[in-house]
């Protein structure tokens, strides 16, 4: 997961963390846990697919943010 491409498209809609948990039907605290992939914790589908109409992603973006593996 591209956590920095998440949080730009966040940032370019005014979502904050607490702003997007409550939009996708979780805690602040779980968000977190998913954006920074803490125990393997992920987004569901259901999840993505609720963010990918928040932020009007592409297939390209939605690729890049969710499954392309960030190499460091």
């Amino acid at each position: 997961m591209n956590k920095k491409l998440l949080q730009a498209k966040m940032k370019i809609y005014g979502d904050t963390y607490e702003t997007i948990a409550k939009a996708l039907g979780i805690s602040r605290t779980r968000f977190s846990a998913k954006i920074n992939e803490t125990y393997g914790a992920e987004f569901t589908q259901g999840q993505i697919g609720i963010m990918i109409e928040r932020y009007n992603l592409t297939t390209d973006e939605t690729h890049d943010i969710f499954f392309a593996k960030q190499v460091s």
